[in-house]
């Protein structure tokens, strides 16, 4: 054949067109837009969960129909983690720290890992999902392990404990994230941290602790000696922008919680946002969302990382929906707040936020009576993920509408320990005889609402959204459904059997593009809904994965 330079020059500009798009998908791209692949918990590091695929859409949805299903063998506490998709292997988790590697065309097991926790320690019994990188599969356990396991032949590949469980009273029930040849994992205890590991063989890399000690900066926002005992839980995961190079994670509520009393102050880092330089674990920026938070409302869940414009030039922004109902918009290179929009229905806590940021009218929970506040502390947001689609600028929010009495607790003074605290109960919004939720399409930025899912329980399922101008989620009553993204009509809906907890992903193998989503109902969450929905003990406990695609004649 006689290729002419302008042939040559063609297909150059083809492959390098072509070949990105799966390299970049499994870096975690400046777009956050997944592929063939969903690699990581949020799908990349923009913690987007939204993907590029479209051969399923809002024309043929009503077709899709059950691939394979699969399941665990794991069911004391359900199935509430995201699945990993690299090169057609589906990689899973399970509430007793399992991971089962499966052939996404089919649903058959390749590899089963079998956590067995230490003697003596109790075994774990709750995981939200795992990392894949560096050809390990990452999972970390609530007796605060962290274990690497060969992703090829399932082999445990090295296990570090993240501290002495039995003297740090701590713990990890998030996710790995993998950045640069190092998986970061957050953990709870006396004081919360996040510590970076080498990939290769588990050596200790950095760790930034959330409380400051004496002499550091914000220690000087503790009483007295409280920071020893402040917390600041971290136990979701974090998102990544390559371009920044900066990973960030949020942090929970001060010690004791609720009883505030011996904590006076704004209590750092506790309820804030960390950006963290993920090379040396340094603190470049941080934003206190809640300062001296009384409400168990934290800084969790997803940081949704998008380029839009704000006040007449695009900014880079972090966008974090919150447990009490308001949604933080922040500059993801500074740290600088650009504003907050309400989400939930039902707030009492604060009367509102300024424009610089500040909390107004506090309504902080008094001892002696029992305080009614809105959102309820399991939140009007919980740590089952939005997602953010790219084609319409809107984020798709879970929103669950519940309140609570909180009753505070002064310490005991029988032991050190005992600082005080408090206990809730569950209590329906005011003029509402239980409470309810709600799926809404949301401007990422202002927060204006362009329609809602309305749903007479809890959401308690992450959100995905296609190119296909659909939004999936499941509900507590074992439905797992489409959504128009534009619209929010329901187009599609499968009965699986049992609740859902998890987060649904999508790939595509062989020409075919699957969606997948966890089955099973778990967690303390579920539990405490019961006092609001009694029927809930009926809804059935399972650990499955089950699969969607086109008939073959629809693809």
């Amino acid at each position: 054949m006689n290729w002419r330079p302008q042939t040559i020059l063609f297909w150059i500009t083809i492959v390098a067109a072509i070949t990105p798009i799966k390299a970049q998908n499994n870096n975690r791209a400046a777009n956050g837009a997944t592929a063939a692949d969903w690699p990581e918990y949020g799908g990349t590091g923009l913690a987007w969960r939204y993907s590029s695929l479209d051969q399923i859409n809002t024309s043929n949805i009503k077709r899709l129909t059950p691939a394979w299903s699969f399941e665990t063998g794991d069911y004391q506490d359900g199935m509430a983690s995201t699945p990993v998709v690299i090169d057609g292997i589906v990689y899973i988790s399970t509430a007793s720290s399992w991971v089962i590697a499966l052939n996404g065309a089919t649903g058959d097991p390749i590899w089963r890992y079998k956590y067995e926790p230490p003697v003596g320690l109790p075994a774990p019994r709750s995981n939200h999902g795992l990392a894949v990188g560096d050809g390990k599969v990452f999972i970390n356990t609530r007796d605060n392990y962290l274990v690497a396991i060969d992703a090829k032949t399932g082999k445990e590949a090295w296990r570090v404990a993240n501290g002495d469980m039995l003297n740090c009273r701590c713990g990890m029930g998030g996710v790995p994230q993998v950045v640069k040849h190092k998986v970061i994992v957050g953990a709870s205890g006396s004081i919360g941290t996040i510590t970076a590991y080498d990939t290769e063989n588990g050596r200790f890399a950095w760790r930034f602790h959330v409380i400051p000690k004496p002499g550091e900066k914000g220690n000087d926002t503790w009483d007295g000696d409280s920071w020893k005992y402040g917390e600041g839980t971290v136990w979701t995961t974090g998102s990544y922008d390559p371009e920044l190079n900066l990973i960030y994670w949020g942090t929970g509520e001060p010690k004791p919680t609720f009883y505030s009393a011996n904590r006076k102050g704004n209590n750092l880092y506790t309820s804030s946002v960390l950006a963290l330089d993920p090379d040396t674990g340094k603190l470049r920026w941080y934003y206190q969302e809640i300062p001296h938070d009384t409400w168990d409302f934290d800084t969790d869940y997803e940081f949704t990382l998008i380029d839009r414009e704000v006040r007449g030039r695009t900014r880079k922004l972090l966008v974090n929906p919150n447990k009490g109902g308001y949604t933080w918009v922040l500059d993801r290179e500074t740290g600088e707040f650009l504003g907050t929009y309400k989400f939930a229905e039902n707030t009492n806590w604060i009367q509102g936020i300024d424009e610089k940021g500040t909390l107004i009218g506090r309504n902080d929970p008094e001892i002696g009576k029992p305080n009614f506040i809105c959102p309820s502390n399991i939140g009007a947001k919980e740590w089952n993920q939005s997602a953010y689609s790219p084609r319409t600028g809107l984020l798709y929010t879970p929103v669950n509408e519940m309140c609570n009495d909180l009753v505070l607790r002064g310490p005991s003074g029988k032991t050190p320990q005992d600082r005080g605290g408090g206990t809730w109960i569950m209590k329906p919004p005011t003029g509402h005889d239980t409470g309810y939720s709600h799926l809404d399409a949301l401007d990422a930025v202002t927060g204006k609402r362009l329609w809602t899912y309305s749903y007479k329980y809890e959401l308690m399922a992450s959100v995905l959204a296609t190119q296909g101008d659909l939004v999936f989620t499941g509900d507590v009553e074992g439905r797992y459904f489409a959504l128009d993204a534009h619209t929010g009509k329901k187009l599609w809906s499968y009965q699986t059997g049992a609740a859902h907890r998890g987060g649904g992903v999508t790939y595509m193998m062989n020409g075919k593009q699957f969606i997948v989503t966890p089955v099973g109902r778990g967690s303390l969450i579920s539990d405490l809904s019961m006092v609001l929905w009694p029927e809930a003990s009926n809804w059935r406990v399972a650990s499955a994965v089950m699969a969607f695609a086109l008939p073959e004649d629809e693809k």
